[in-house]
C-alpha cells in the first residue's frame, strides 16, 4: 500500500508538472495572440472614437455655417428694412418741405397783397427801423438808384 501511495503521489506530481508545463506552453502560444487581439481592439476603439470626433466636428461646422447664413440673411433683411424706412422718411420729409414751402409762399402772397397800396405804412415801418437801428450801416437809396456809401453810423 505504501508503494501504491508513492506511485499515486509520484503520478500526481508528474501530472501536476506536466499540467504546469502544458499551461506554460499554452500561455506562450496564447499570449502573443491575446496581445494582438488586444491591440486590434484598441485600434478599432481609437478608430471609432476618431470617426465620432470627425462626425462631431462636421456637424458643428454645419451648424456654424447654418448660423452664419441665418445671421447674414438677418443682416440683409435688416438692411433692406432700414433702406425702406429711410426712403419712406425721405419722402415724408420731402412732402413736409413741400408743405412748408407752400405755406411760406401763401404767407408771402398774403403779405404782398396786404402791402399793395399801403405806401404810407411801408414808409412808417422804414422810418421806425431807422430809429431802432443799433449802430448798423444805413444805405439810403437816391434818385439815381445808387446808395450813398458810408453815410455814417446811426446813434454813435
Amino acid at each position: 500500500m505504501y508503494q501504491n501511495r508513492q506511485a499515486l503521489a509520484f503520478g500526481s506530481v508528474v501530472f501536476l508538472v506536466l499540467f504546469f508545463v502544458f499551461v506554460i506552453f499554452i500561455s506562450f502560444w496564447i499570449w502573443p495572440k491575446y496581445n494582438l487581439y488586444r491591440m486590434e481592439m484598441k485600434g478599432r476603439a481609437a478608430l471609432k472614437e476618431a470617426e465620432w470626433s470627425k462626425q462631431i466636428l462636421i456637424e458643428e461646422a454645419r451648424a456654424n455655417e447654418t448660423a452664419s447664413l441665418m445671421q447674414a440673411n438677418a443682416r440683409v433683411t435688416l438692411a433692406e428694412a432700414e433702406g425702406k424706412a429711410q426712403v419712406v422718411r425721405a419722402k415724408a420729409e420731402g412732402l413736409a418741405d413741400i408743405e412748408r414751402a407752400k405755406a411760406a409762399a401763401e404767407a408771402n402772397r398774403i403779405i404782398g397783397e396786404s402791402l399793395k397800396g399801403n405806401d404810407e405804412y411801408l414808409r412808417y415801418i422804414w422810418i421806425k427801423g431807422l430809429q431802432d437801428g443799433k449802430g448798423e450801416r444805413i444805405y439810403i437809396p437816391t434818385e439815381a438808384g445808387l446808395p450813398i456809401l458810408e453815410a455814417g453810423k446811426a446813434n454813435k
